[in-house]
């Protein structure tokens, strides 16, 4: 695990820390399990059924499950949630910090960093995201006469709907996420500390980044809309088409707008997630590092 006894503790040490892979699981899971699933529930509604407004949407989310429906496809999620975040703790943060230690600035190490982490993560949020959608559009189904019938249906491969939505989304979405953040972070040093490099934001001036940069981020919607439809027809079982002809058949029917549906949720989820992966994971590594748990 990569330990160093000192005294009568220990120490964690590596380039790209083992730590991060209990981080990340515990971290992902507590933003899921708290508002995560919530937001994620009625972004994905919205995104298939684009004719519903934000309100309209919460309000027949409510109307269809009471507030349990909120957390539908909370198993798959939670596994989701922990294997992604193991992946993208250890990716994310030991690409950044071998691209720091190279002199990249943190801005686009943050968005190297990021893109990595994301694309690290498609290989488990295909079947665990084709899931939850799954539960969203059709909650009378239980979840394993999902899988059974996707497997009869098209295999392994049928649990992929949409994979390269996922991929670009996830690529942008943490790209975004921490880059953004990280050049953010670096406005508040010149703004609120005379423009010092090594200066240390306050606990307020973190969150207030992660909020702003959790919000730029959302601008990749429309690979989100793409994915919700994609998988979507894939639980229904019908053809899904490429990304492109995915989003062109949501243009067709809905106009421009309708790959934007969806998007205030979305915001909210994106300031959340970053809020603990990012500037929660900092946070995090901050308080560990000063205690001398790990290097």
């Amino acid at each position: 695990l990569g330990l160093r006894v000192q005294g009568s503790g220990f120490r964690v040490y590596s380039t790209m820390a083992p730590i991060d892979l209990f981080i990340g699981p515990l971290i992902q899971c507590a933003e899921a399990a708290s508002l995560g699933m919530p937001f994620e529930v009625w972004k994905t509604r919205m995104g298939r059924h684009r004719t519903e407004g934000t309100a309209e949407a919460f309000k027949n989310i409510y109307r269809g499950g009471g507030v349990k429906a909120f957390w539908a496809g909370t198993g798959p999620k939670m596994l989701e949630s922990g294997s992604k975040g193991m992946i993208l703790m250890y990716a994310k943060e030991g690409i950044n910090e071998s691209l720091l230690n190279a002199g990249i600035g943190p801005t686009l190490a943050g968005i190297v960093a990021g893109a990595g982490g994301g694309i690290a993560q498609v290989s488990v949020m295909g079947p665990t995201t084709y899931l939850v959608t799954g539960a969203v559009i059709a909650p009378g189904v239980p979840m394993m006469t999902r899988v059974r019938e996707t497997y009869v249906r098209g295999g392994v491969a049928g649990f992929y709907p949409g994979g390269t939505a996922i991929a670009f989304r996830q690529a942008t979405n943490w790209a975004s996420r921490q880059g953004f953040t990280e050049f953010v972070r670096g406005r508040f040093k010149v703004a609120f500390h005379d423009g010092d490099v090594d200066a240390k934001l306050t606990r307020g001036q973190e969150v207030g980044a992660g909020i702003v940069g959790g919000t730029m981020a959302c601008w990749n919607h429309p690979f989100e809309v793409a994915r919700i439809e994609a998988q979507s027809r894939g639980n229904a079982g019908q053809p899904v088409g490429s990304m492109v002809s995915v989003m062109h058949d949501v243009v067709r029917a809905d106009g421009v707008g309708g790959l934007f549906r969806g998007i205030a949720p979305r915001v909210f989820l994106g300031i959340w997630q970053t809020l603990f992966m990012v500037t929660g994971a900092k946070l995090l590594k901050d308080e560990l590092r000063k205690r001398e748990l790990v290097t």
